[in-house]
């Protein structure tokens, strides 16, 4: 195993008191698309995920459910694995903290760091939330209640162990300021610079009011509480005082991915905790957002979720991955209903994706028997296609290693969405008319199924059955289960001559109405007046000509950030905007110079159109555009005058 050449990702351990949901399905699907591209790249990569198995609430869950902790908790395991199965997730590896080889490693740590002098015992109050299974101060409830679900707590006290974690608050500060990288994004590392400077207090690492853990080895009254003992895994899955060959080639971890509720465990607690056993700090600790629902943050304790492994049976598992990374913006918060999820299937997959496929399958049987035609007769535009090509391998790359996962699938799609233009540019129907332009037609025809190839090789991290699906029509690849990333940034690699059939539809539409009108169904009876409803909309239809929702789903809104303005040279009505939409920069040209001065937009927020075809203007590109009202003497331009973040999506 080449030294340097290893990759160590990981998921956060879950908690297996019920079964998970998409927000956790989120992290695991995003983690598995970085351990897919690191493997297309070449790297030996170690994917751990697991579950977190001890803690009161299991002990109190397994009791109701007259079954032993063991017993309850190894259900739910199992259908976490299912459900990992499911949504095609290839870890390497899969810890829980019952095992005895975790135990073994929390008891050596716990021990070591006791006796160097930073673990003393003391007496613990606080207000305990046991659905969230977290202690809060008085001034962290909410009327009396958790903070985050919002249920009873009860007042506690007890003796327990506390970890010193102020002794090392100066040497973590030291090590951010030091590796701007290690917190990720940016406004997380902020947020953890702020908490620090704020004090830290030492931490409770023990309980004695239950059993269900792992026994403090010097006094088995108490046993080792939570973050002491749910972090110490990402050691353990590696072999950590075990297996020190294998520990010493991924250790330290390259990414720690999660969510942000959980960001100053992992930011704070854990690299201290490494601090005082002497080991390196991890490379990245990358903190997403949340998956909100109408009515706030999903969650478990709210009892407000959704089930992964039934959309996986009702959609397929390539398109939830894509779904879920597509939503959520770099750093932000994603937004989820099964609305949302159905409209960017029928937008982005079926009529972008699979009708590109569908139709270069279908003209390569139809204008060449179904072999794929040699590149004979070049044209400009070739040049031009061939350089977005390029541009989407090197973005995809950029978005990936910055763990920008909604910005990446965006990459690829604008190749998608410059192939389907190149086609409408063509024409290749036209071409396939006269046999002298039968050697241009061929060329269209193999630069399309490059586009393709590279495509299917740039989106398989987010969609494994990719490959193999298209590879069944298109026959582009001899092994489409090994691609190599840098692959996507060659041309001309289609084999010519290979065999093209006819197959399935890779994304069939869904009908957005028929669904509605399932799940209504499903609820209650469907009432008896629906087709005098119906009528009232045939005749509203006649009178006016409407765009459905799903039209208008194919518009990519968002908040912008202007950073930057500058007019056009020998352009009168233009200005270069730069524009920021979280982490992303872009270049706009708007012909509103004659309206606005440059000075006065930056720092304005706007509205824009993100998923506008990109055109050169003026010979700048522009990469979106604004909203604005207008009437004869005037031009406004949409603004945003709240403190949303640049790059929300506008509904």
């Amino acid at each position: 195993m080449e030294k340097g050449r290893n990759f160590y990702i990981t998921t956060p351990i879950y908690y297996p008191s019920d079964n998970l949901h998409i927000g956790h399905a989120y992290t695991t699907v995003a983690a598995d698309c970085i351990a897919r591209f690191k493997r297309m790249q070449g790297y030996q990569v170690y994917y751990l995920t697991g579950t977190d198995e001890h803690g009161q609430k299991i002990a109190r869950a397994a009791s109701d459910n007259n079954m032993t902790p063991q017993a309850y908790i190894d259900g739910i395991v199992s259908n976490i694995r299912r459900l990992w199965e499911t949504l095609l997730i290839s870890n390497t590896g899969f810890i829980r903290t019952t095992e005895a080889r975790h135990q073994q490693v929390v008891k050596k740590l716990f021990q070591q760091v006791y006796d160097q002098g930073d673990i003393y015992i003391s007496e613990y109050e606080g207000w305990y939330c046991l659905p969230c299974e977290t202690f809060f101060t008085e001034r962290q409830l909410k009327d009396g209640k958790c903070p985050d679900c919002e249920r009873e707590v009860e007042l506690l006290k007890e003796e327990s162990y506390f970890f010193k974690m102020s002794r090392y608050a100066d040497r973590l500060l030291k090590h951010i300021d030091e590796n701007p990288e290690f917190i990720q994004p940016e406004s997380r590392r902020h947020e953890v610079i702020n908490f620090i400077k704020g004090g830290l207090d030492d931490l409770c690492v023990s309980r004695t009011s239950f059993k269900w853990g792992i026994p403090v080895p010097f006094n088995e009254k108490h046993v080792v509480y939570v973050w002491f003992d749910a972090l110490i895994n990402y050691l353990t899955g590696i072999g950590y005082a075990q297996d020190d060959s294998m520990f010493a080639e991924y250790w330290p971890a390259d990414v720690h991915l999660m969510a942000k509720d959980i960001l100053r465990f992992h930011a704070i607690i854990w690299p201290i905790m490494l601090m005082a056993v002497g080991l390196p700090l991890p490379k990245k600790i990358f903190a997403h957002g949340w998956i909100m629902l109408e009515g706030g943050k999903m969650s478990k304790s709210k009892g407000n979720v959704i089930d992964p492994g039934i959309l996986v049976d009702k959609y397929g598992a390539d398109a939830i991955r894509y779904y879920l990374i597509k939503e959520m913006s770099y750093g932000q918060d994603g937004m989820y209903s099964e609305e949302m999820l159905v409209n960017r299937i029928n937008s982005d997959l079926a009529n972008d994706l699979g009708n590109l496929v569908s139709r270069t399958a279908a003209m390569v049987i139809r204008y060449f028997s179904g072999q794929i035609p040699a590149p004979e007769e070049y044209a400009p535009i070739d040049e031009e296609l061939k350089q977005a090509a390029l541009q989407a391998y090197q973005e995809s790359t950029a978005k990936l290693e910055k763990l920008d996962f909604a910005g990446y699938l965006i990459s690829c799609m604008k190749l998608v969405a410059r192939a389907n233009k190149y086609i409408d540019e063509t024409e290749p129907w036209r071409l396939a008319k006269d046999e002298s332009s039968r050697g241009r037609l061929g060329a269209v025809l193999y630069n399309l199924l490059e586009c393709i190839r590279i495509t299917t090789v740039l989106m398989a991290p987010a969609m494994p059955q990719l490959p193999l699906r298209v590879n069944a029509q298109l026959n582009l690849f001899p092994s489409p289960e090994e691609l190599e990333w840098d692959s996507a940034g060659e041309w001309a690699l289609v084999p010519a001559g290979n065999e093209v059939k006819k197959g399935e539809v890779l994304f069939p539409r869904i009908d957005l109405q028929q669904m509605e009108e399932s799940n209504m169904a499903s609820e209650q009876e469907v009432k008896k007046d629906v087709p005098a409803a119906t009528a009232v909309k045939e005749e509203l239809k006649e009178e006016k000509e409407y765009i459905t929702y799903d039209d208008f789903s194919r518009l990519d809104l968002r908040v912008a950030e202007i950073v930057e303005c500058e007019k056009m040279e020998k352009a009168d009505k233009l200005l270069i905007l730069k524009v920021k939409l979280g982490e992303e920069q872009r270049t706009i040209v708007a012909g509103i110079a004659q309206h606005y001065e440059p000075a006065e937009l930056i720092g304005k927020k706007v509205v824009i159109v993100a998923n506008l075809q990109p055109a050169k203007l003026r010979g700048t590109m522009s990469e979106g555009m604004l909203l604005a009202a207008s009437d004869d003497n005037r031009v406004e331009v949409l603004m945003v005058q709240s403190d949303i973040a640049a790059g929300n999506r506008v509904k």
